[in-house]
């Protein structure tokens, strides 16, 4: 059974820069996606960045682009969500996932981490 573990949650300002990170026990580096979703109180868990370890092929949230980027190490089993300028309605618990396929839909990842709490001050 794959387990993700998040980590580089925390509180910043408005403006400020977040790396999160998120390790995968898969010793193959499957499945082939990895994604990150975010999710705010009382609101829908959202796309945010996903990835794939093979090629390398990303797809962002329109919210997030040129901000957010997502990247992978495979040697490491790690993949990264660098946050650029975060704004206070990005406050939410950020989530990794993993899936086969290229999705941007929540339901169809398999395999979820336990969260990392990222709090953007204004």
């Amino acid at each position: 059974q794959v387990q993700l573990v998040e980590s580089g949650g925390g509180l910043v300002q408005a403006g400020d820069s977040l790396r999160l990170s998120c390790i995968t026990t898969s010793r193959t580096l499957s499945p082939n996606v990895m994604g990150w979703f975010r999710q705010a109180p009382g609101k829908e868990r959202e796309f945010v960045a996903a990835i794939t370890w093979i090629s390398g092929r990303t797809d962002y949230a329109d919210s997030v682009k040129g901000r957010f980027t997502i990247s992978r190490e495979n040697a490491e089993k790690t993949v990264y969500l660098q946050m650029n300028n975060l704004a206070p309605e990005e406050t939410a618990v950020y989530y990794c996932a993993t899936t086969s396929h290229f999705t941007r839909i929540a339901n169809e990842y398999t395999t979820w981490g336990q969260g990392t709490q990222v709090t953007v001050s204004s």
